[in-house]
């Protein structure tokens, strides 16, 4: 029997094709296979394309982009193990379209322009948040290609001090999370990208309590603020933007770039005359 609530089922009509016991299995944080649904119904994807998974987890959502869209997707993720991935891939009779890779968001080792599309489901907010990490990671997509992320946000940014009936499931993870007109901001001013999209899911603090009660049901502390919160201010959100033919990126601002500013020595005079 699927637990899942009727109208769950009417908002994620691709993702009630797989099966639940599936989409729980070892599960954290939200369910990748609804965001990468609800993601992708304004990410222009095509067969063939060449996607960036960045921050893939258990590579659920690399799962349904390759079985949905017919795409080849690289699975990329620092906390789980490629070849934990690669059984997964293999289970799903995916391995000619999804390659599994273990590696940090900030330290990619692809060629410059690999991929037609990158996304990021639940995860780049925990890198994404530097000022400079849009200027890095557009390198790797090709020009009026895109950039989707969609995960956990906020519906309004908190100022000041935590509100109280989230206090208790504070944690200082939970600071990298923003609205969706934060990330419009943030992506818009760099020049890198055209924002298409920036939006928060309808209802998505009540999805988000929903996967909790199926998910984590022992998690009491963030299923009982999350009820109290009512959608105020936890949900989730995504942003859509396609890459700037012929926008400068600053290569000294990357990450994982060893090199030295082309500076000489001249032997002037220390001391004045």
């Amino acid at each position: 029997m699927n637990p899942i609530p009727d109208w769950l089922v009417s908002k994620f009509p691709r993702s009630a094709r797989y099966s639940f016991a599936w989409q729980i299995e070892n599960s954290f944080g939200g369910n990748p296979v609804w965001l990468t649904e609800w993601l992708t119904e304004k990410l222009p994807l095509k067969p063939g394309m060449r996607v960036l998974d960045l921050g893939c987890g258990r590579a659920k959502s690399s799962i349904f982009l390759a079985r949905e869209y017919g795409v080849h997707v690289t699975a990329v993720d620092l906390w789980i193990s490629a070849t934990e991935n690669l059984q997964r891939i293999q289970h799903a009779g995916l391995e000619e379209q999804i390659l599994p890779l273990h590696c940090d968001a900030r330290a990619l080792p692809f060629a410059a322009e690999s991929f037609d599309a990158i996304v990021s489901l639940d995860a780049y907010f925990y890198f994404g948040t530097d000022a400079h990490y849009l200027n890095y990671l557009a390198n790797y997509v090709k020009p009026e290609g895109w950039i989707g992320i969609a995960g956990a946000g906020l519906m309004q940014e908190v100022t000041g001090e935590v509100p109280e009936h989230l206090q208790a499931n504070w944690a200082e993870g939970y600071w990298c999370l923003h609205s969706a007109d934060w990330w419009r901001r943030h992506w818009e001013v760099t020049g890198l990208v055209d924002v298409a999209t920036s939006d928060a899911m309808p209802d998505g603090g009540r999805v988000w309590l929903e996967w909790h009660r199926l998910a984590h049901p022992d998690n009491e502390v963030e299923i009982k603020s999350l009820e109290i919160d009512a959608g105020r201010y936890m949900g989730y959100t995504r942003t859509i933007a396609q890459r700037r033919p012929g926008a400068k990126l600053e290569e000294w601002l990357w990450h994982n770039q060893v090199r030295t500013l082309p500076v000489t020595f001249d032997q002037l005079p220390i001391v004045a005359d």
